[in-house]
């Protein structure tokens, strides 16, 4: 049994540790707030220039509209962590994205966002053209739209026929879910839910001006903008969500390991007493 000095130490060592983890939980859950504000107040008005798009492309082409019937090179824009300490955010994110690419069979290259992921494709040497690190807590539309600005001018000149991104799903604060969304070129919108039935532009002709050619030129870069803008702000809640509750779990399990500690120091106690009473009897007995 180790002495009541190494367990005392542990002890210090476990309640220091907790404070840190109880520290780290209460600031990534006033982080989750502002992200998960984002993400909210964010998905509807994408939901809304998704239906705007969908009503004017019925009439009108645009070349991000377009798929290729030959895909000559592939990019996956890939968002994870700069830092770790976020339970299985990142693992369950490099798992996804080896299962993709397991069965990709067309060139490809990677756009990596964050320090976890580009660690995980060097190991696994995937060509990687660019990375990106240190875009903080709450990502700006401005780092949105330089991010997007560059996969634009990639699919203009003809640098990649495609663009996805993979990113984690925020859905609550224990419920994260990897998936993936293409970028360019834009899909077709996802079929209308009931409640959005009497939405903008549904069921109604409106007169655009100066024309449906040129808003629908002037809004699809803005809804690539907007649909980077979104990924990373859904990344970003799902990292503060994994890492909140993967601090609140070792909190928790070190207050339990310092009950289990408090135990064994008394029960060292004990048994140090009683071998003291035993020697001291003992030695009465030995001098009557």
């Amino acid at each position: 049994m180790a002495s009541a000095r190494d367990i005392k130490r542990r002890i210090k060592s476990v309640r220091s540790t907790q404070q840190i983890t109880k520290a780290m939980k209460m600031v990534s859950a006033a982080k989750l707030r502002k992200s998960q504000a984002a993400v909210l107040a964010v998905r509807p008005f994408t939901r809304k220039i998704e239906q705007m798009i969908m009503h004017i492309s019925e009439s009108v082409m645009h070349p991000y509209l377009h798929e290729k019937a030959h895909v000559r090179q592939v990019c996956y824009v890939v968002i994870g962590s700069d830092r770790g300490l976020c339970g299985g955010f990142n693992g369950n994110l490099n798992r996804f994205l080896d299962h993709r690419l397991a069965g990709e069979e067309r060139p490809y290259q990677l756009v990596v966002i964050g320090r976890k992921v580009r660690e995980h494709c060097a190991r696994r040497n995937y060509p990687v053209a660019g990375q990106y690190f240190g875009i903080g807590d709450n990502p700006s539309f401005f780092q949105a739209h330089e991010l997007a600005e560059i996969l634009r001018g990639a699919f203009d000149d003809g640098t990649y026929d495609e663009v996805n991104l993979i990113y984690s799903q925020f859905k609550s604060a224990m419920i994260q879910t990897p998936q993936m969304s293409r970028l360019l070129p834009v899909p077709n919108p996802e079929p209308i839910d009931e409640e959005y039935e009497e939405d903008l532009f549904l069921g109604t002709d409106y007169i655009f001006e100066p024309g449906k050619e040129e808003v629908l030129h002037a809004v699809l870069p803005q809804y690539v903008d907007i649909d980077v803008y979104c990924a990373l702000q859904e990344a970003k809640a799902s990292e503060h969500g994994a890492r909140m509750t993967a601090m609140s779990s070792a909190t928790d399990n070190a207050t339990e390991m310092i009950g289990s500690l408090t135990l064994s120091l008394n029960r060292a106690r004990q048994a140090a007493i009683t071998t003291e009473i035993s020697e001291i009897v003992g030695g009465a007995a030995a001098l009557s």
